[in-house]
C-alpha cells in the first residue's frame, strides 16, 4: 500500500513540474505550412519565364520536392502559352524573307500572307481586317508583302491577294475581295479563312476544342454584325 501511495505521489509531483515548466516555456505552435506554401506558390505565379528559369539553379529550393515539381510545371505551362501567343500583328516582309518566314515556318503554324500595294483602297480595307484578326488570334502568323517583291510582274488587277500556308504548302488563295462578301469585314474574312482549315488560332491552345470555339465565336460575331447592319439600314430608311 505504501508503494502505491509513493507512486501516486511521484506521479503528481511530476505532473506539477510539467505544468510549471509549461507556464515558463509555452508550447510553440509550428508555423502554418499551408499558408507558407500558398505564399510561395503565389510568388511563383507572378514570375516571368526568365525568372523561373533562374530558379532552376536556386540551392534553397532543392530540398522541397513539391515546390520543385510545381515550379517546373508552371514554367512548362508558361513556355507553352508563350509558344502559342507568339504573334499578334501583321508583319511586313520582303522577298528575301519569304522562304524563311512563310515556306519554312513551323509545321504547327498557319501563315496568312497578303500581297498588296500602297494606294489601293481594296488592299487597305483587307489590311485593316487582317490587323484586327492578328490581334484577336495571336497564334496565327500574319505577314504582308508588296506583290511584285513576292512575284515579279504580278498583275495589279489581282490585288489584294491572300495566301494561306501551312507546313510549307499553299492551303488556300483568294484573289480580290469578292471571296469575302459584299462587305469586307474581319468577321467575313475570318469565316472564309476557317471554312476548310483551322487557320485562326486564339492563342489559348491548339486543341480541337479551341478551334471549335474560334469558329463558334466567328459565326456569332458575324451574325451580330449582320443584325447591326440590318438595323442601321432600317434606321436610315425610316429617317428618309
Amino acid at each position: 500500500m505504501a508503494q502505491v501511495i509513493l507512486a501516486l505521489t511521484i506521479g503528481l509531483a511530476l505532473t506539477k513540474c510539467a505544468l510549471q515548466a509549461s507556464s515558463f516555456y509555452p508550447i510553440r505552435t509550428p508555423p502554418n505550412q499551408d499558408s507558407k506554401t500558398n505564399d510561395i506558390i503565389s510568388w511563383i505565379d507572378h514570375r516571368t519565364e526568365d525568372q523561373l528559369e533562374d530558379l532552376e539553379d536556386d540551392p534553397h529550393l532543392d530540398d522541397d520536392r513539391f515546390l520543385q515539381d510545381y515550379r517546373k510545371k508552371r514554367l512548362a505551362e508558361k513556355i507553352e502559352v508563350a509558344k502559342v501567343r507568339r504573334y499578334g500583328s501583321v508583319v511586313p516582309i520582303s522577298g528575301s524573307d519569304f522562304v524563311r518566314e512563310v515556306s519554312q515556318a513551323s509545321e504547327d503554324v498557319w501563315v496568312v500572307v497578303i500581297l498588296y500595294k500602297d494606294g489601293y483602297p481594296e488592299c487597305g480595307l483587307l489590311l485593316q481586317c487582317l490587323e484586327a484578326l492578328a490581334t484577336k488570334y495571336p497564334g496565327t502568323k500574319f505577314v504582308k508583302i508588296i506583290s511584285t517583291d513576292c512575284i515579279p510582274n504580278y498583275p495589279d488587277c489581282n490585288l489584294p491577294t491572300l495566301l494561306v500556308y501551312n507546313n510549307g504548302a499553299v492551303k488556300g488563295n483568294h484573289v480580290g475581295l469578292h471571296s469575302f462578301g459584299r462587305r469586307c469585314t474581319p468577321e467575313g474574312v475570318a469565316l472564309v479563312l476557317c471554312q476548310s482549315n483551322p487557320v485562326l488560332i486564339d492563342g489559348q491552345s491548339g486543341s480541337k476544342q479551341s478551334r471549335k470555339a474560334v469558329l463558334d465565336d466567328i459565326r456569332q460575331r458575324l451574325i451580330e454584325k449582320v443584325v447591326r447592319d440590318h438595323e442601321d439600314d432600317d434606321g436610315g430608311s425610316s429617317s428618309d
